[in-house]
């Protein structure tokens, strides 16, 4: 009796041990390239940008924060989660509009988490999520101009950053209108910011909602204001690359958990409803209902 359930202890630990490795088999197998690795090297790197408020910037500690940021950083935990992970190491590589798509195609970073457009261009290189904020193309100008829309700026100086749908917009319109605007790239936010307040152009084209963050860090933000309908219409995602869809699955279930389960919101509701670095000053911006109803079917497919 002693005998027999020695052997079909023996058996039973033998059957475990067989499933445990074909389940190591299957996982090595199945593991993309970012993957395995994260796995391996037991760290991920997240790109961010530093000037785009309210989705990823640098507080006075130069740390990286923002609304993007809180939701990769719950994508993190899953990844962690998913590849059995004790711990994860958490690296993070500051990058811009020039270099943003390049630091997830070269591997340089495993999840860029800024305010990226997804669009059909950027999905030839690299995979987008759900997306986090539906925004568009309007006109940051000083608070005395008389300038209301894209139809005022003839003749006038345009700023527009390096690489943005916001450029290539305002670009086309430009040409097509015969309109002779003075359309200028810019480096970066902060830039264009002070180029307008000093009277060094007239507008500055970008996604509304980084032109009323930018506007609220500004020392004095009442000297600036946002004016002019959607230009273009932009949801924005956390990217991956995209020759690792299994890692693109772990992030769209854990963006669909965040939404269904309304972290998500509460996530939202702290960087644009309420107050935040650096100068303690809510945005006030109410969820649209762009977002609201794409977040009642979640899903990573969007219109060009």
């Amino acid at each position: 009796m002693l005998f027999r359930h020695a052997t079909a202890l023996r058996t039973l630990n033998a059957t475990i041990l067989t499933a445990l490795t074909l389940v190591a088999t299957s996982w090595s197998a199945n593991a993309g390239p970012v993957l395995e690795r994260i796995r391996q090297s037991g760290k991920i790197t997240l790109a961010h940008r530093s000037t785009a408020i309210p989705f990823a910037y640098l507080d006075a500690d130069k740390h990286a924060i923002g609304y993007t940021i809180d939701l990769c950083l719950k994508v993190t935990e899953a990844i962690r989660k998913n590849l059995a992970l004790k711990t994860l190491t958490i690296a993070y590589l500051p990058v811009t509009e020039f270099n943003q798509i390049k630091a997830i195609e070269q591997n340089k970073a495993d999840l860029e988490c800024g305010s990226t457009g997804n669009n059909a261009e950027r999905r030839e290189k690299v995979a987008f999520t759900i997306p986090h904020y539906i925004t568009g193309t309007r006109f940051m100008v000083r608070s005395d101009s008389k300038i209301t829309d894209l139809r005022g700026m003839e003749g006038l100086t345009l700023l527009s950053s390096f690489g943005t749908p916001s450029l290539a917009a305002v670009t086309r319109a430009n040409t097509e209108r015969l309109m002779r605007i003075n359309i200028m790239k810019v480096n970066d936010h902060k830039q264009a910011a002070e180029m307008i307040e000093k009277g060094q152009a007239d507008a500055f084209a970008m996604d509304d909602v980084l032109l009323l963050g930018l506007i609220a860090s500004r020392p004095d933000p009442t000297k600036l204001k946002v004016v002019g309908k959607y230009l273009t219409l932009e949801p924005l995602s956390i990217v991956m690359s995209k020759s690792d869809p299994e890692l693109k699955a772990i992030v769209d279930e854990e963006m669909k958990r965040l939404i269904s389960s309304r972290e998500a919101y509460t996530i939202y509701d702290r960087w644009f409803t309420k107050p935040i670095p650096p100068n303690n000053t809510s945005l006030n911006i109410p969820m649209n209902y762009l977002l609201r109803d794409l977040w009642k079917y979640p899903s990573d497919q969007v219109s060009d």
